[in-house]
């Protein structure tokens, strides 16, 4: 028996694997990851980890011993490069041919590169894997002003941490505002006085042009002005991996087209997490999702078809970042809002966000209030009373009745 092959080591592929196991599967399961890590969580990376508050065990899915007492194959340092869907096999860089019964695409992104001069200056960073993280940390320890290229959630949270470490921080952003793509004017605001206030000089409508050092970066230029920097973070989005499978004749557009078992083009083959394009029945659209609870589902999704059930994907996306003590937590999209109420006061940093369409919820962002955050799960879809959403006074749990 052939089994199951996972191609990618992150968070995607250790639930795939673990859900595998936890649904009796008994054949072999056989993981293959470009990195030298066990799989590992990324979102502490652009926090707690950058900070140095916990170490790189506690970034770990599951402790490296979970594979062995599960009789999970992990290949780390093997690069897939080919797979043949003819002969139901990949080939890796270590020039070895695998069989597989059932394939798991877990490819995940990539960081995209700003090719710009100066570009291969040492100290230009990119904060997608652990070394990326452990380089950025060492070079901290003796840089005094550091600039962000990207004003999303990454740059941000890089920013409020190289903040507190004592660093001056540049954000340069080429939009009118902070998080324009992400969310709204209104977050854009308080999330800009909020790092503003913190320290943080933030130039919106700036694009950047190039990067000056002699070896090591030393300044970044864009049109208007010249910015001295000890070191650069880029973050300007993420691009999926699927070269791997547009080679191999799967179909993909944005990611590897999924339909909603999972399922890719090609038989026995799935894609999973942030390589996957997917259709959404609840928001009546497909998706390519750079989230951490996507992942889980849909490898759990996988795993049970896999098997030889049939289970759909069909979940709220829902997301959160971390800056300085604020937790923000946010389900669906904001942009699908025709409508908004504010619940709590925006300028004690606790309150929540209520985008409403037909006077249904189909969006929320809440800021250290989870209370909110979790009731807004129940209520998605559900019509609301907006001055009833806005009292805070007002038991939201009577909506749900």
């Amino acid at each position: 028996m052939a089994g199951v092959v996972i191609i990618g080591a992150g968070q995607a592929a250790a639930q795939t694997a673990a859900s595998l196991r936890q649904e009796k599967f008994e054949g072999p399961i056989t993981i293959f990851g470009e990195e030298s890590e066990f799989p590992y969580q990324r979102p502490p990376l652009s926090k707690d980890y950058l900070a140095g508050k916990i170490s790189v065990e506690k970034t770990l899915v599951r402790p490296a011993e979970f594979y062995d007492s599960k009789n999970i194959a992990v290949n780390l340092s093997a690069k897939v490069e080919e797979i043949d869907l003819a002969q139901n096999t990949i080939s890796t860089t270590l020039s070895e041919t695998f069989k597989y019964d059932n394939l798991v695409v877990a490819t995940g992104s990539r960081a995209r590169e700003l090719i710009i001069p100066g570009h291969e200056l040492n100290g230009v960073h990119y904060l997608r894997s652990l070394k990326d993280v452990d380089a950025i940390r060492n070079e901290m320890k003796t840089a005094k002003e550091i600039c962000i290229v990207g004003g999303g959630y990454i740059g941000l949270e890089v920013a409020a941490v190289a903040t507190i470490l004592g660093l001056k921080v540049t954000i340069l952003e080429m939009e009118s505002r902070i998080l324009k793509r992400v969310t709204t004017e209104k977050m854009s605001e308080f999330y800009h006085a909020l790092h503003a206030k913190k320290g943080v000089d933030i130039r919106c409508s700036t694009q950047v042009q190039g990067f000056e050092g002699e070896g090591s970066v030393s300044s970044v230029i864009t049109k208007e002005k010249t910015f001295k920097s000890d070191m650069v973070i880029v973050g300007i989005g993420i691009l999926p991996n699927s070269e791997l499978a547009q080679k191999a004749g799967i179909d993909c557009e944005n990611g590897i087209l999924v339909n909603e078992n999972c399922q890719t083009s090609a038989r026995n083959v799935y894609a999973i997490g942030d390589c996957s394009n997917h259709p959404n029945p609840i928001l009546n659209r497909r998706l390519r999702l750079e989230s951490v609870p996507n992942a889980m589902e849909q490898a759990r999704v996988a795993a049970n078809n896999i098997l030889g059930g049939d289970k759909k994907y069909s979940t709220i996306p829902w997301f959160w970042s971390d800056q300085y003590d604020l937790k923000l937590q946010m389900l669906g999209f904001s942009a699908d809002g025709e409508t908004s109420i504010v619940r709590g006061e925006v300028s004690e940093e606790k309150f929540a966000v209520f985008y409403l369409s037909n006077e249904k919820i189909v969006a929320v962002d809440a800021v250290n209030s989870p209370k909110e955050f979790m009731l807004a799960k129940q209520l998605y879809g559900k019509r609301a009373d907006p001055e009833q959403l806005s009292d805070v006074n007002y038991d939201l749990k009577k909506m749900l009745n």
